[in-house]
Order: C-alpha cells, then sequence, then structure tokens
C-alpha cells in the first residue's frame, strides 16, 4: 500500500522522471519517523520541477525572500501536506558542484521538503543534525547515495 500520494508536475524540461520523483517520497514516507506524522487518510503531496525564476517569484512572494532558492514547500491542509517547488537549474548545478547525478539531487531536495511539510526545520545545529539523519536514511530507501561534503 502506498503511505502517500504524489503528483509531479514537470513545469520545465528536466532529466528527472516524475515516476522517479513520486517513487522517492513515497519511499521516505514508508520511514517510521516520517510514516508517524502522516495524517489519517490518503496524505498527498504535490511536487513542481519549474524554473529560477519561478522559484525567485515564489520565494519573494511568500518569504519575503527576493532571490532564487533551490527548494520551497508550502503547507496544505488535512491530507494535503501541501506543495513542494524545486528549481530545476538548481538541480543542475547543485549535482555538478557536489559530484553526483540529477536524480541523487532532485531526491535530496523532494525528501528535504518533505520533512519541512512534516514539521521539522534546520534552524538550530540539532535540528540540521537530525534532519541530515532522516535525509540519508530517507534517500537509502531508493538507493541513493549523496556525494561526500553534501550535507
Amino acid at each position: 500500500m502506498t503511505l502517500l500520494d504524489v503528483e509531479v508536475v514537470k513545469a520545465t524540461r528536466s532529466a528527472a522522471p516524475a515516476a522517479f520523483i513520486r517513487r522517492s517520497l513515497q519511499r521516505a514516507a514508508s520511514l517510521p519517523e516520517l510514516e508517524a506524522r502522516l495524517p489519517e487518510g490518503r496524505p498527498a503531496v504535490a511536487v513542481r520541477v519549474t524554473t529560477h525564476d519561478e522559484l525567485q517569484r515564489l520565494n519573494h512572494t511568500y518569504a519575503g525572500e527576493d532571490h532564487a532558492t533551490d527548494v520551497l514547500s508550502f503547507a496544505g491542509a488535512g491530507e494535503h501536506l501541501g506543495d513542494i517547488a524545486i528549481s530545476w537549474p538548481a538541480v543542475v548545478r547543485q549535482a555538478a558542484s557536489y559530484g553526483h547525478d540529477e536524480r541523487t539531487e532532485v531526491a535530496l531536495l523532494a525528501v528535504h521538503g518533505l520533512l519541512h511539510l512534516l514539521g521539522w526545520d534546520h534552524a538550530s545545529a540539532s535540528e540540521r543534525r537530525e534532519m541530515t539523519r532522516l535525509t540519508v536514511s530517507a534517500l537509502r530507501l531508493s538507493g541513493v547515495t549523496l556525494a561526500r561534503g553534501r550535507l
């Protein structure tokens, strides 16, 4: 049984198949810590893979920050956990910078967004350690290993 319904919209051309992003998040949701925070019913999340410009606009509109970022999470209500927006140009740039493939980077950003939707944050050092631990564990469920030094 799928613990999480995932809709993926590719608003820009990207090399990451929607099915890969969907499976990465569904497998991440099976991690006991994440599963415990899923709402009853048919929890769902929407992922939008998009442009640098759209991420900048969203960041400015909703966070008051006038710059692009790699991933944004927008909380939902009820069974809809929320929406995750991922900048494909940031995926490409960061994958090259850290020395892993684009699928690895997009999976990382999608899981990061999901963790935020489920209530985790990284404001303090202990929160960052916990998010890193959960991210690595969640990615491992999809056979994804981050390049050394990525987190």
